[in-house]
């Protein structure tokens, strides 16, 4: 049988290395694609996958990133839509470019990586899988996450819509939802609220724990497991959906 491979996007560190590295060992050919850079390259070697430098709000490097991995794996079965960015202020402090920035990285990236590999998927005639970065903030609001909330809503009402349009090619379209994750994103997160509060860095960290029933932060292997049961087969009749996993802190 031949090898399935997956392309995975924001692969470099965070989240979408700890996709890379569960997909891997459930045995797929993988290829781990983020902006260029030495980071990049230590992932792609320390995981052994292919690395393909790619920036997602430009059309044209999502097509090429997803013709070298076909170029080198002979097709894509699974793509991770996993890059993106948070920005954190509130309403009346975020600029236009910080709003445009956001939804050009978080919606329009996805956006571009489903086309990609819709179109690929569909050539090749074998179904897939099409998996897209959403966030518990896809499902509520929350303070000083305007933009941030508002760019994950709309991703999973564009899964939710892909989902539909692709079913008949037996392509899947689903996406996670995670919730705190310690992750260099939300160490960002968290020095912004800091400082903006006058505490102390990783206090509004420590305090969300409170929040979430299982007790703990989240860690990137927890959506990691996620993911690789929506890239599996057992899911194959599973489309359109989010699944959130945030340790409990909301309720679908």
């Amino acid at each position: 049988m031949e090898q399935r491979s997956a392309l995975i996007t924001g692969a470099a560190r965070g989240i979408g290395r700890a996709i890379a590295a569960r997909l891997i060992a459930d045995g797929l050919a993988v290829s781990v694609a983020d902006l260029p850079g030495p980071e990049l390259d230590r992932t792609a070697v320390e995981l052994g996958a292919h690395g393909v430098p790619v920036d997602v709000v430009e059309q044209g490097e999502v097509d090429a990133a997803v013709a070298a991995h076909v170029a080198r794996f002979g097709g894509l079965d699974v793509l991770v839509a996993n890059a993106g960015i948070a920005v954190t202020a509130p309403l009346v402090e975020t600029t236009a470019e910080d709003w445009q920035r956001t939804m050009d990285v978080n919606l329009k990236g996805v956006f571009h990586c489903y086309r990609a590999a819709a179109r690929q998927m569909i050539a090749q005639g074998r179904g897939g899988r099409l998996i897209g970065a959403a966030s518990v903030a896809a499902h509520r609001g929350g303070k000083w996450q305007g933009a941030y909330s508002a760019s994950k809503f709309a991703v999973r009402g564009l899964s939710q819509s892909v989902a539909q349009e692709l079913a008949e090619h037996n392509i899947t379209v689903n996406v996670y939802s995670p919730g705190v994750v310690q992750t260099p994103m939300w160490e960002s997160i968290d020095q912004v609220m800091t400082t903006r509060r006058g505490t102390a860095t990783g206090s509004e960290l420590a305090g969300m724990v409170a929040g979430i029933p299982l007790g703990r932060l989240e860690t990137p292997d927890d959506v990691a497991g996620v993911v690789s049961f929506l890239a599996s087969s057992d899911a194959g009749y599973v489309t359109g959906q989010s699944i959130v996993v945030d340790g409990g802190m909301w309720f679908s």
